[in-house]
């Protein structure tokens, strides 16, 4: 054979051999955990048609590759355990080994997320080294980026054991949580940990968790568009350029700063820690040298030193005696940073630190380590050292300036690359540490994070999933007067998440650093997140939480709180007095307020206001002295008792809720029993009627009377048609829907609404679908021929929105059947707290109808209403969409 043809031949069968191996995704390999006692999907590529057989546990699974050259075998659930082996054969094989069945947890955020245990070592100095948990297993995911759209497989990654050197590389958050969790209940426990520093929580949600979104969602389609991101990125070709000038004066002359023999002049006092701006440089941002000689002692000589530096923002170079021992580019990890034995030497040292600046403060942050330490010695840095400026960064100008474009800030990015390839997985549940990088626009985040959680559970097909979050540590500087707070407005944010069912907020407001907004006690917020693991996912039942607010009384000068997850009771936790409590009245000017415990509620005042009506808790930045806790040791979180979205712009007639009482089939009960009692509260109902009814041709007169007391007439058609099925077997066969046409039924509706003028004289008429129905002769739609007519319309879906949300041809009710009082007053509490409408649909009041509710639940309810007109709009129908519409036109 012509060697050029059997070289061809050669080729061609080996790159179909090639292309037909089976390909398994990075999550599935050597190590890796997959979730106890649930459905197990395993997954990958091959080509289309191939068969693919999975050997495990002496028993074959087969499936075969699809069109698109994916695969899929499920395994049954299978109880915590292993190692196991799995091996993959098509036309080649592949085995992946020490695999363990556990508890597998997706932890997702930012920095604090992605902090691993080499940053809190000196904390933890004992766990990194004797700690030895092969069977906590840890994935990091690196950071990865798409704006295209989700992903299905990640480009790297393996699964580290908890073990030896491994331990530093694991999210130290993610480390105790586990170590809890596996010590508790000694089973594997696997971590899923992607997360990227400096990130909002816009980049980890996906497109589709954006669909109410409508900004977010135009964003992400522009950033599909190539042309559009070249023109975002592109920056100039500086390829044939020459190298940069050099400015930094301690780079420039014969001996830089930094050497031996330069000889230092002109350099003045500094006090380290602290930054330049508040020790006379000004409005600098550039290059300021520091340097200063200290004296070793020859007993920490003949072995590597560690100098810390503290922090330093942004950037820093350090030398010691000419030699440069290490650099960090930006202001965050802790400066530590070895000096190897024989740099150092007896007597007179010179450290110098060339610091670099781009923005706001630079220098030193107080409250950090500033030391050399070797055999059991130390120097103190801290203290003079002397500065001198290098160079003056000249503000940028022209069209290169401004914020650039960056990918991983993008909405869905993050999600696109590393969460959506996760999604195949089972897990036990979720982690979500971040909310730093949304302080700047705190508001939104209310939305966002409810929206997140809800998405999490949809794109990993977990509906009920435990989704454990932390609330955001306590940071910067301490206020001494009651202020406003971006850091506790998201905190609030995070707080209102807790709506969310299966959710638990790990509350962190004393474990942070004023002046790191990287804590080190990540054992401590760990412990916090694994009992909330503990009560949602293992069923535990315990004390997971510190007080969490719930409700507010005023008692004439005095507000008292009420609370949930009191434990065994709330305490001072330093048996101090109650501390970081305000209080204000209407005018919403806060003062520190008085506190103190009764019971299990807090009673808190202050004497110069006499008309209180909100309280805040823990609202700052930096909540120093925030000390409610419950006796098992959990603070409480920040809260405050309103939304001041709500109390500025209130929208139902300046309450919080809306109430409309609606009351159906003209019955002989509405005159009764419910018109008397609505009139003695001074409530108003909406009443529809067909006028075919005996109670209402028999009672023309009352019904009348009834209108006169300003009581709504509304139309439910003359006859009461209904689309007569099997489920109502009391649909007259003259009226069923079924048989109308939609002129007969627009025809009825219109009559109606004569035969009612006749009565109260009145021209506009709400409507309400008889049975709920909207068509009639099976898909014909009849309110569009009615809207001259009718100015809103009923429907009967249990559901109440806010005024934005409302169709007024389709308002949704909930019809009470047998309900309690305390079950309809929990709606109106419901609609309150979410600024909403709700509409009560009542047939019998104390009986005449098969759906009835009793007499006293529903004088309870009115009662309610009364007694809190401050926060509820009890109105008709007709005069709430007034009032909707006139809003909705804004």
């Amino acid at each position: 054979m012509d060697k050029t043809i059997k070289l061809f031949f050669i080729s061609f069968f080996s790159f179909f051999s090639v292309q037909s191996q089976i390909k398994l995704p990075q999550l599935i390999g050597d190590g890796m955990v997959l979730q106890r006692d649930a459905k197990v999907k395993l997954w990958g590529w091959a080509n289309s048609g191939e068969q693919i057989t999975l050997n495990f546990k002496n028993k074959k699974y087969r499936t075969v590759a699809n069109e698109n050259g994916e695969w899929i075998i499920n395994l049954k659930p299978q109880k915590a355990g292993g190692p196991y082996k799995m091996t993959f054969t098509a036309s080649n094989e592949i085995t992946v080994d020490n695999i363990l069945f556990g508890d597998v947890w997706v932890c997702t955020g930012q920095s604090n997320m992605v902090l691993n245990m080499g940053r809190v070592k000196e904390k933890y100095p004992e766990e990194v080294a004797t700690d030895h948990y092969p069977e906590i297993r840890n994935f990091f995911i690196r950071t990865l980026t798409n704006l295209d759209g989700p992903q299905n497989d990640l480009p790297s990654g393996e699964w580290k054991s908890a073990v030896g050197n491994d331990i530093l590389r694991i999210g130290a958050l993610t480390y105790f949580f586990a170590k809890d969790l596996h010590e508790k209940y000694n089973v594997p426990i696997g971590v899923i940990n992607a997360s990227v520093g400096g990130t909002p929580i816009q980049s980890w949600i996906s497109e589709s968790g954006f669909k109410e979104f409508p900004s977010e969602t135009e964003i992400i389609q522009k950033n599909k568009d190539k042309e559009y991101i070249k023109s975002v990125t592109s920056r100039p070709n500086f390829s044939n350029a020459t190298a940069p000038i050099v400015k930094d004066k301690g780079l420039i002359g014969p001996h830089k700063w930094f050497e031996e023999t330069y000889v230092p002049k002109g350099w003045k006092r500094f006090n380290i820690p602290g930054y330049w701006e508040d020790q006379g440089v000004k409005d600098l941002n550039g290059v300021v040298w520091f340097r200063r000689e200290v004296e070793v002692s020859e007993e920490m000589m003949g072995t590597d030193v560690k100098l810390y530096m503290g922090r330093i923002v942004d950037a820093d170079e350090v030398y010691v005696n000419g030699t440069k021992v290490g650099n960090i580019t930006y202001q965050y990890p802790p400066r530590r940073y070895t000096v190897e034995n024989g740099i150092l030497r007896k007597g007179k040292n010179t450290i110098t630190v060339k610091v670099t600046n781009y923005g706001g403060k630079g220098g030193f942050v107080p409250d950090k380590n500033y030391e050399l330490t070797a055999n059991g010695l130390s120097i103190d840095l801290k203290g003079d050292w002397h500065y001198k400026v290098g160079e003056v960064f000249v503000p940028r100008r022209g069209s290169f300036g401004g914020r650039r474009f960056s990918a991983q800030n993008q909405p869905s990015s993050l999600y696109n690359a590393m969460v959506a390839p996760l999604t195949n997985i089972s897990a036990k549940g979720f982690l979500w540490y971040q909310g730093e990088s949304n302080t700047g626009n705190p508001k939104p985040y209310r939305e966002y994070l409810p929206a997140l959680i809800n998405d999490y559970r949809d794109q990993f097909k977990l509906p009920n999933a435990p989704f454990l979050y932390v609330q955001l540590t306590n940071f910067q500087d301490v206020d001494y007067v009651p202020t406003e707070s971006n850091w506790a407005e998201l905190r609030d944010a995070q707080f209102s998440a807790l709506s969310v069912p299966n959710t638990a907020m790990a509350v962190g407001i004393d474990l942070g650093e004023w002046n790191d907004i990287h804590p080190l006690d990540k054992e401590g917020v760990g412990k916090r997140l694994a009992l909330g693991a503990m009560k949602l996912a293992y069923g535990e039942d315990i004390v997971h939480s510190g007080p969490i607010y719930k409700s507010s009384k005023i008692n004439g000068n005095k507000i008292v709180l009420t609370f949930d997850s009191v434990g065994s009771g709330l305490v001072s936790n330093d048996d101090e007095p109650l501390s970081r409590f305000e209080i204000a009245g209407e005018d919403q000017q806060f003062v520190w307020a008085s506190a103190k415990i009764e019971g299990n509620t807090v009673v808190v005042e202050n004497n110069e206001i006499s008309n209180p009506k909100y309280v805040r808790y823990a609202w700052a930045n930096n909540p120093q002295g925030a000390n409610l806790y419950n006796k098992e040791g959990l603070p409480a979180s920040s809260f405050r008792n309103y939304n001041p979205d709500a109390l500025n712009d209130l929208p139902w007639q300046g309450k919080k809720g809306a109430v409309i009482l609606t009351y159906d089939d003209a019955l002989n009960v509405h005159l009764d029993n419910v018109q008397p009692l609505l009139d003695s509260l001074n409530l108003k109902g909406t009443f529809y009627v067909s006028t075919y009814s005996d109670a209402f041709r028999n009672r023309i007169n009352d019904w009348k009377k009834l209108a006169e007391s300003g009581h709504e007439l509304a139309n439910h058609t003359i006859f009461h048609p209904c689309i007569g099925k099997e489920s109502r077997p009391w649909v007259n066969e003259n009226y069923d829907m079924g048989t109308y046409t939609v002129k007969r039924m627009v025809d009825e509706i219109k009559i109606n609404n004569t035969l009612l003028e006749a009565i109260d004289g009145k021209k506009e008429r709400t409507f309400a679908y008889t049975c709920g129905d909207f068509t009639v002769n099976g898909n014909d739609f009849f309110i569009e021929g009615l809207k001259d007519d009718l100015v809103a319309a009923r429907a009967v879906r249990s559901e109440m929105h806010t005024i934005d949300e409302i169709d007024i041809y389709s308002m949704d009710s909930y019809a009470i059947v047998g309900e309690s009082g305390e079950q309809m007053i929990n709606l109106v509490k419901q609609a309150v707290e979410n600024n909403s409408l709700l509409i009560f649909l009542f047939h019998g009041v104390g009986g005449e109808h098969s759906m009835d509710v009793s007499l006293s639940a529903h004088k309870e309810l009115l009662e309610y209403l009364k007694q809190h007109e401050s926060e509820v709009w009890t109105a008709t129908l007709l005069d709430a969409v007034k009032n909707i519409k006139k809003h909705q036109s804004k």
